[in-house]
């Protein structure tokens, strides 16, 4: 693990066991985070995004489980440690945001039982001292008049504020990393905003390490410093968000920044990658993008490295060629 590295995975493999076979929804992926540094994991619905933040927390349920690969966190392994060793971590550590607030939170708990019994987890405090901490952070996240709002149960927040709830309670235990499962999906625009602002501020202020999984590339672009494009399991494309963004390498990236409204001329179609993601039961030996590609060729058909075309710059792809396209 380098010096610098606060998070790195190598060759990670999580599968899933199903009738018909082993379906790989992570493949091989590797990354790493360094301290303070915001990555964002962008592609598709189902292309091994949030299963890779799952794995990487250790919350990976049955049928599921990681087969292969390390991740390595302050050092430490997470694939294969110990239960208790994972509870001490997690919450406290390292932190998960999930897209829906009410994985998190407990309907029948009111907000200050659930972030006092948060921090009383790891830390001995009092519960005074608990308590005031928790209306710090509900304030911090933009909850006002936090002392009132401890006393309420989830029903009693909006979705938006149920989410600020959520990632208040992540941030109590001022963790070293926080990975961010599409925490503002379902949330308008305006909420959206407040939320990625706080998000920033706790970067820059405390240091935290942050994933930030979406699908959304406009936020990848405002808030990450680097982004890793993730396609069928693997990460197709990696490196400089700005450099990724502006002069995209692989044709899977070309086609989701194509497909933005935004790039797209007014009253004109909308661009769309053609076809469908492969079955993760049946992928090929070659690119899994290949069946989708307008470059494809028989160089295609053998398996692809991730290769660095750059510094700091990585692409799964033999015909691997810049391509500006702003976003």
């Amino acid at each position: 693990m380098s010096a610098q590295a606060l998070l790195e995975v190598k060759d990670l493999v999580t599968e899933f066991a199903l009738r018909e076979g082993a379906a790989r929804a992570v493949n091989g992926v590797s990354f790493t985070l360094s301290q303070g540094e915001v990555l964002g994991l962008v592609g598709e619905s189902g292309s091994g995004k949030s299963v890779t933040g799952f794995s990487i927390m250790g919350l990976v349920d049955k049928p599921g489980r990681i087969t292969g690969g390390s991740v390595l966190f302050e050092g430490r392994e997470l694939v294969g440690a110990a239960p208790e060793a994972l509870r001490r971590l997690r919450g406290n550590r390292m932190a998960m945001i999930f897209q829906d607030p009410m994985m998190t939170l407990n309907p029948v708990l009111r907000i200050d039982t659930q972030m006092v019994e948060t921090i009383h987890a790891h830390e001995r405090v009092s519960a005074r001292a608990a308590r005031s901490r928790a209306a710090e952070v509900l304030t911090r996240v933009g909850i006002a008049s936090a002392e009132e709002r401890l006393l309420q149960y989830p029903h009693q927040f909006s979705g938006g504020m149920r989410q600020r709830v959520a990632i208040a309670i992540a941030l109590l235990n001022r963790p070293a990393l926080i990975i961010a499962d599409e925490p503002t999906t379902a949330l308008d625009v305006t909420v959206q905003g407040q939320i990625l602002y706080e998000m920033q501020k706790l970067v820059r202020e405390a240091g935290t390490s942050l994933i930030w999984i979406t699908h959304d590339l406009a936020v990848v672009a405002g808030l990450a410093d680097r982004v890793a494009v993730m396609y069928a399991g693997r990460i197709v494309e990696q490196g400089p968000v700005a450099a990724v963004l502006d002069a995209p390498m692989h044709p899977y990236t070309r086609g989701l920044l194509g497909s933005v409204p935004a790039a797209n001329a007014r009253g004109s179609r909308l661009r769309q990658i053609p076809g469908l993601t492969p079955s993760l039961l049946r992928l090929p030996p070659g690119c899994a993008f290949a069946g989708r590609c307008d470059a494809v060729s028989p160089q295609c058909a053998a398996p692809v490295a991730l290769r660095e075309v750059a510094p700091a710059r990585q692409v799964r792809c033999v015909h691997a060629i810049a391509s500006g396209v702003c976003l």
